[in-house]
C-alpha cells in the first residue's frame, strides 16, 4: 500500500474547460466552499499541485488552471508577454465568478496573482505564496547559479535555440531547480504540452519578462506597483521557503518578514525552486492549517 507521504506522479483529477477570450483554459476543479485558486509558473502547469490541492479540498474549493499556452489549455497565436496573460487570467476569474478567492501562487503566477490582488483587494481572502516574484530584480541579485543560462535565455536567436529548439527548461532547468530526481512517468507529464519548437513559444517568453535592472519596463513598473502593496495590505499571507532557494532566498526571506504586515512563514527544509515537488505534503498541510484559520471568511 502506498505511504500516504508518497510522492505521487499521478493527476487524479477531472479536467474542465471554459472558454476565456475564445480560447479553452484548462482546469480542475475539486471541492466547495470558498475558492482556493492555484496559479503555477514556467513552465509548469496544474500538475505541480498535484500532491498538495488533496490537502486543501476539505477546506475550501480548490480550484488550478494551466495559463494560456501552457498545459492543456490552448495555444492561441499571442505574444505571451506578461500583459497578454492578464486577461487570461482576469477572464477566467469572471468567467467562474471566483469571489473571496485565496491565491496559491508561484513562479510567474505570483506575479499574475499579487497584480491581481492589487487590482482587486476586495475579492482576496488571503494570498499563500512561494518561489515568487515579490519586487522588481537586478542581475547582480540574480542567482548566480542561474544568472548565465539566464542571460543566453534573453538573448534572442540563442534563447529560441536553448528553449524552442533543444526545449532546455523543461529538460534541464526544470529537473535542476527540483532536489529529488523526477521519475520518468513525471517528466512525461511535464514534456506533454510543448511537443513542438512552437508550442513552447510561451516557455521561451517569460525568462524575456523577468523584470532586471527596470527591464522589461512594463513589467518593472507593474512588480515595483504591487511589491509597494504588499507592504501596505493586511491580507493575509503565507510564505513558503526552501533552502537554499532559487527566487527568495535568504534575503527574500528576510524582505517580505520586513514588509508584509500580515505574514506567516513557514520553512519547507531543503529546496530550490519548485519545493511543490520536493515537500508537498508539508506544504498542502501548513496550507490547510491556515485555510482553517482564515475562517469565518471576509465579508463583502
Amino acid at each position: 500500500m502506498k505511504s500516504p507521504q508518497a510522492i505521487s506522479a499521478e493527476f487524479p483529477f477531472e479536467s474542465r474547460f471554459v472558454d476565456v477570450n475564445g480560447s479553452r483554459i484548462h482546469y480542475v476543479d475539486e471541492g466547495e466552499g470558498d475558492p482556493v485558486l492555484f496559479i503555477h509558473g514556467n513552465p509548469t502547469s496544474s500538475y505541480l499541485w498535484r500532491n498538495i490541492i488533496p490537502h486543501t479540498v476539505p477546506h475550501g474549493r480548490a480550484i488550478a488552471l494551466d495559463l494560456i499556452g501552457m498545459g492543456k489549455s490552448d495555444k492561441p497565436d499571442l505574444g505571451y508577454r506578461f500583459a497578454d496573460h492578464v486577461p487570461y487570467l482576469d477572464g477566467f476569474i469572471e468567467a467562474l465568478g471566483l469571489k473571496n478567492i485565496t491565491l496559491v501562487i508561484h513562479d510567474w503566477g505570483s506575479a499574475l496573482g499579487f497584480h491581481y490582488a492589487h487590482r482587486h483587494p476586495d475579492n482576496i481572502r488571503g494570498i499563500a505564496f512561494m518561489e515568487g516574484v515579490i519586487r522588481p530584480m537586478t542581475w547582480s541579485g540574480f542567482p548566480p547559479d542561474f544568472r548565465t543560462g539566464f542571460k543566453m535565455m534573453r538573448t534572442t536567436g540563442l534563447g529560441w535555440l536553448m528553449i524552442s529548439g533543444a526545449n532546455v527548461f523543461v529538460n534541464k532547468i526544470l529537473p535542476s531547480a527540483i532536489v529529488r530526481d523526477l521519475s520518468a512517468e513525471e517528466m512525461v507529464h511535464y514534456r506533454a504540452p510543448y511537443p513542438t519548437a512552437k508550442s513552447r513559444k510561451p516557455v521561451r517568453v517569460w525568462p524575456t519578462e523577468i523584470p532586471i535592472d527596470g527591464s522589461p519596463s512594463d513589467v518593472h513598473d507593474i512588480v515595483a506597483a504591487y511589491s509597494a502593496w504588499l507592504g501596505e495590505t493586511d491580507v493575509p499571507m503565507l510564505l513558503f521557503f526552501g533552502s537554499p532557494g532559487g527566487t527568495i532566498r535568504a534575503d527574500g526571506v528576510q524582505w517580505c518578514r520586513d514588509t508584509i504586515r500580515n505574514l506567516r512563514v513557514v520553512d519547507v527544509g531543503a529546496g530550490i525552486h519548485f519545493i511543490q515537488e520536493d515537500n508537498p505534503h508539508l506544504i498542502g498541510r501548513e496550507l490547510a492549517n491556515w485555510l482553517q484559520e482564515l475562517v469565518p471568511a471576509k465579508s463583502a
